[in-house]
């Protein structure tokens, strides 16, 4: 297991560091777009490049650029939002999404204000509606930015900072420790489900934002099946 793990990370650093930094920031950017986060993992991207960071200056070089990317994407959710937002919702693919979680992110926007804005980078499927929802809300693009911005950059603190970190010390410990190998995937697997239930358990707690008033808990899913 540890020639596996060191054969993956040597395999990513091979990468040219600013290729790889250039394309974890584009795919953060259309993970975070206008609905391409349904279906673009930006997320895993960022993940494998971090495990590739060689060195300090590379692992805040990547953080920067997956922020201004995230950063990029959420405005042009936000802009589409301002001038087209009613014909993307009426369009195929606004359809596809189905119009309860429109009006979920609508009522979650309108209860939560900009708290919303800030959880929403942390939600399913809300990351992708809540900047075009902002959009058409006439909510100021400055005070958009405002809460956004930090929740990008706790976001790529988290997936950069502990998979750059855990990848960075694991040359040194697999000479000392015989399981390294095992460690070092132990804590990308603790830290995905760290990371994935800690977005369900935030999810639950933020849907009684998002019920029509008198809805029972589960109603809006249970009508969208």
């Amino acid at each position: 297991m540890n020639d596996i793990v060191l054969w993956v990370i040597e395999a990513v650093q091979t990468v040219d560091p600013v290729l790889r930094t250039v394309l974890a920031g584009v795919a953060i950017m259309l993970e975070t777009s206008i609905l391409i986060g349904l279906v673009v993992p930006g997320d895993t991207v960022v993940l494998v490049a971090a495990i590739g960071v060689d060195g300090w200056v590379e692992g805040i070089a990547l953080g920067v650029t997956v922020v201004i990317g995230a950063l990029i994407g959420e405005s042009i959710g936000f802009w589409l939002g301002t001038w087209a937002g009613p014909y993307i919702r009426a369009s195929w693919l606004g359809r596809r999404i189905g119009e309860q979680h429109w009006e979920r992110s609508e009522r979650y926007l309108r209860r939560r204000g900009g708290l919303a804005i800030f959880l929403s980078r942390f939600l399913p499927v809300l990351h992708s509606l809540v900047p075009l929802t902002v959009g058409m809300s006439g909510y100021a693009y400055r005070r958009f930015i405002a809460w956004t911005l930090p929740a990008c950059a706790l976001w790529a603190a988290l997936y950069v900072g502990v998979a750059a970190t855990a990848a960075g010390s694991y040359p040194e410990l697999s000479e000392r420790v015989h399981y390294a190998g095992y460690i070092f995937v132990g804590v990308i697997v603790v830290l995905l489900v760290v990371l994935l239930g800690g977005k369900k358990l935030l999810a639950r707690r933020e849907e009684r934002h998002m019920r029509r008033i008198g809805e029972p808990e589960g109603g809006e899913q249970q009508k969208g099946q």
